[in-house]
């Protein structure tokens, strides 16, 4: 089966998630996601990456990313990709046994303007919806919490959002998205499609869909 095609287009945004082979945790202890997140450094350092959000979870993670050139959301993800799960399999012994992930990381467009925050609060809330904390920014792995509780260089790691966060933003990540957001988000999940108005979605999977012939 062909691969989709995938847009790669410096200056837009991009939701960015992989999951772990047959969802086993792969995040178990601090060193393990403070190592992920020393990688998520290196990309901003090494790709000019402009990282917007994060979360890191036992089994998966999500990134929201502003790359500045063309092709530099596939050169950063292959190099983190390849990056952790040589780190992982050093560290457990496991050299030769298997597949980190579940495949290759799986890559959105969102639209920049209210539906980027929806993202933003979408995955900053990750371990909210799934019961490993709350309020929001009590989970050490996320940019929930190094964007209120960080330090100056901690902090340094994520990048200006090209649509400004809600002045009260504390209170609102910790208010519930609506459900119909949340529900579309995981549609342009599983169904590998970009989020945003509908009229700028289907522009967007009509030019991936010629992309996608001119590549076969």
């Amino acid at each position: 089966m062909a691969r989709v095609a995938r847009i790669d287009v410096g200056n837009e945004v991009y939701h960015v998630i992989n999951r772990s082979n047959g969802r086993v945790s792969i995040f178990n202890t601090k060193d393990e996601y403070s190592d992920f997140e020393y990688l998520l450094s290196e990309i901003k350092e090494e790709y000019q990456m402009r990282i917007l959000a994060y979360v890191i979870m036992p089994n998966h993670w999500h990134l929201l990313l502003h790359p500045t050139e063309d092709g530099d959301i596939g050169r950063a993800m292959q190099w983190l990709g390849t990056s952790h799960v040589r780190r992982h399999h050093t560290r457990k012994g496991t050299i030769g046994h298997g597949h980190l992930y579940q495949g290759r990381y799986k890559s959105f467009l969102v639209q920049g303007n209210h539906h980027l925050l929806t993202v933003l609060k979408y995955i900053e809330r990750n371990p909210v919806r799934a019961k490993l904390a709350s309020p929001a920014e009590q989970w050490q792995w996320g940019s929930a919490r190094r964007r209120i509780y960080g330090s100056k260089k901690e902090k340094s790691l994520l990048a200006e959002s090209p649509v400004p966060l809600p002045r009260n933003y504390t209170q609102w990540i910790n208010d519930p998205e609506p459900a119909e957001e949340a529900k579309r988000i995981r549609k342009s999940i599983n169904a590998e499609v970009p989020y945003g108005e509908d009229e700028w979605v289907n522009a967007h999977v009509a030019a991936r869909k010629i992309l996608q012939h001119e590549i076969r």
